[in-house]
């Protein structure tokens, strides 16, 4: 049997939990076997083994079973897949602007005394005993025991999807491939202690090898399910070691200062009492990360080997990832005070238009990828991205014509009937369809993306556009091309809107500036066209060769460095007249930066719906005429960090 993969971060732990507890629930040996990548097979009843098999978004995996329930198991599995492992999605790691959960302030900024937390076990002091396994065991049963009461207190406080994470650690605890390799280790004489930090140690390893970033921040659940065995197995020793977390004897206001931020940390800790989380480590899709952020307490990551001792006044603004050692306070309760305000006044505000201040109007709308999204999209002007290939991820078959256009009628419903902007299908890269599956290459992001993989599959293409025109007599809709590169295939692209030969009358029709050389030669890129949409997130990565999710050139994929604001201004001053441009990437997510984007003459901004407050508010206090002197000048500063800089002084 064959089943599709159709979660965005492929087989990660939550579903890779839910599928093995579903198999060892039968009387069957299943296995997997990654078709795409010819791994496997591997043991279905073994979290990390399915977990580690690193299946994507889109691959397809032969399922395999035996035994007297292996026919059940296997129909069991293919529902599941089509349910897309029941796996709900995970909070969006963006700073957000809806009522905290659980206590947080919600806000971005923080101070207080700095609480160190060391989330060694010192097991200098263990002693082993002549029954090691008994102790691993019973260990075992105190982490799992523990596990269970923080996922249903997680589920209580905070929501279903948070606490299925624990879900994945108690697999963790039952995975039969890790206890037989710390029962053998102990057979062999190793102590209780060792064993499980040299299995789940190796396990750790081998999940900060995977390919996908989030993949690879799973390694801090196996760590933390580590810790927490090792912790039990020391209590009672000479030198016990205890969770700093579970005593609540940390300062009132403290920032927790951490390695690294594990989900059980986030959950656990007081979200009321509590100042904010630093976090040594950088990544910002870590479970731990999503939770906190679920739960509204401020946070940021990245801040390295600062020194900080336990109990010295530290600050953080997470808008410019800045970390203080004994700061100025007065300065940092005057910017906590300012933001709290600035957060109320912008929801209250939401629905009004984003008129700057010497009156000209700039649309703020939404960026989608669910009908959801789209409801939750407080005081947007409609949706400038309606990412198609997320609205039908888990489609395991292409849907037809008017399966998609009953979602496009439900995004342009959910907005109240306000104008959309559909991108056809964007795959490639990191973003996988399961019904149209793509050979594998050495470098996908300069492979086949957007509109290229469509010049070999050009009826797909033609039903979403005949679905689009569909929902275009009704609604005000545009549509737009990904990925375009050359003259030629938006020539390519606009025979295929003709072709369908129910052209409506009205709709505009633009294209994504993903690419440097499309910003380059935008003058013949978009003549005909009504408007193009800059995609700052993959025009970063492209122009400054650096993958955001690869931690160590990270720090290089920064959307406000000269080199992108001026390839911007090249598309803005470039496009023939009557072409509108639009900036949809990450970079109209942040309020200075839109500010100063609409500055250099952008005509439209597409954010993440939790910031559109946020932005519609920043764009009311900003002059254009005054603030085109500060754009002008930030094209000409030496880095990001210069740009960011000027922005918060002058503009």
């Amino acid at each position: 049997m064959e089943i599709a993969v159709g979660n965005e971060h492929g087989l990660h732990a939550r579903p890779a939990a839910k599928l093995v507890a579903l198999v060892n629930g039968f009387d069957a040996a299943v296995t997997l076997t990654d078709l795409d990548t010819g791994r496997g097979p591997v043991d279905a009843g073994s979290l990390s083994m399915v977990a580690t098999l690193n299946a994507q978004q889109g691959h397809r995996l032969r399922v395999g079973a035996s035994g007297p329930d292996a026919d059940a198991a296997l129909q069991a599995i293919s529902a599941l897949a089509d349910r897309a492992f029941d796996d709900a999605p995970a909070p969006v790691a963006e700073t957000s602007t809806a009522p905290p959960s659980a206590g947080g302030s919600g806000l971005d900024v923080a101070i207080g005394p700095a609480v160190v937390v060391d989330a060694s076990v010192d097991l200098s002091d263990y002693l082993p005993s002549t029954d090691e396994q008994k102790r691993s065991d019973e260990a075992r049963a105190v982490a799992t025991n523990g596990l269970v009461r923080l996922r249903d207190d997680t589920a209580e406080r905070v929501g279903a999807a948070e606490a299925a994470i624990f879900e994945a650690q108690l697999s963790l605890l039952d995975d039969p491939a890790q206890l037989k390799l710390i029962s053998q280790a102990i057979t062999d004489g190793s102590s209780a202690p060792d064993a499980w930090h040299n299995a789940f140690d190796e396990l750790a390893t081998t999940f900060e090898g995977l390919d996908d970033a989030y993949q690879r921040e799973r390694a801090q659940d196996v760590r933390s399910v580590r810790d927490r065995v090792l912790r039990a197995l020391t209590r009672g020793t000479a030198a016990p070691s205890v969770d700093p977390l579970d005593v609540a004897g940390y300062p009132e206001g403290g920032i927790l200062v951490v390695p690294e931020l594990d989900a059980a940390t986030a959950a656990g800790v007081d979200a009321g009492r509590v100042a904010g989380i630093a976090v040594r480590a950088a990544g910002t899709t870590g479970h731990g990360v999503i939770v906190a952020r679920s739960r509204g307490i401020p946070l940021v990551t990245g801040i390295g080997d600062v020194a900080v001792a336990d109990g010295v006044l530290v600050g953080f603004d997470a808008r410019d990832g800045s970390f203080v050692v004994q700061p100025d306070e007065a300065a940092f309760r005057t910017a906590i005070e300012a933001r709290t305000a600035e957060r109320a006044a912008a929801l209250a505000d939401a629905d009004r238009p984003a008129v700057t201040a010497d009156g000209q109007t700039i649309a703020v709308l939404a960026n989608v990828g669910s009908v959801q999204d789209a409801v939750d999209a407080r005081g947007a002007d409609g949706s400038g991205l309606v990412r198609t290939e997320v609205l039908f991820g888990n489609w395991r078959q292409p849907p037809t014509v008017e399966e998609q256009a009953e979602v496009f009628r439900a995004v342009a419903a959910a907005l109240g009937g306000k104008p959309i902007t559909i991108r056809t299908w964007d795959i490639g890269g990191d973003k996988p369809l399961p019904f149209l599956p793509q050979e594998r290459e050495a470098n996908p992001f300069l492979g086949e993306r957007g509109i290229r993989v469509f010049r070999r599959r050009p009826e797909l293409l033609r039903d979403q556009l005949k679905a689009i025109c569909q929902v275009a007599t009704e609604t005000p809709v545009q549509v737009m091309f990904p990925m375009v590169t050359t003259a030629e295939e938006v020539a390519w692209a606009l025979e295929q809107l003709g072709a369908i030969g129910t052209h409506p009358c009205g709709i505009k029709v633009g294209i994504m500036v993903e690419v440097p050389a499309a910003a380059l030669r935008i003058a013949s890129l978009a003549d005909g066209l009504d408007f193009v949409s800059i995609g700052t997130n993959d025009l970063t990565q492209y122009t400054t060769a650096s993958d955001r999710g690869n931690t160590n050139v990270a720090a290089l994929a920064d959307a406000l460095d000269p080199a992108v604001l001026q390839l911007i201004d090249r598309v803005v001053r470039g496009v023939p007249a009557g072409v509108e441009v639009a900036v949809c990437g990450d970079l109209a997510s942040d309020p200075d930066a839109a500010a100063l984007l609409a500055a250099l003459g952008v005509h439209e901004l597409s954010a993440v719906g939790p910031q559109v407050p946020l932005v519609k508010a920043r764009l009311r206090q900003t002059n254009l005429t005054t603030a085109a002197a500060v754009a002008a000048k930030a094209l000409t500063l030496p880095s990001a960090a210069d740009v960011r800089a000027l922005l918060q002084s002058e503009l």
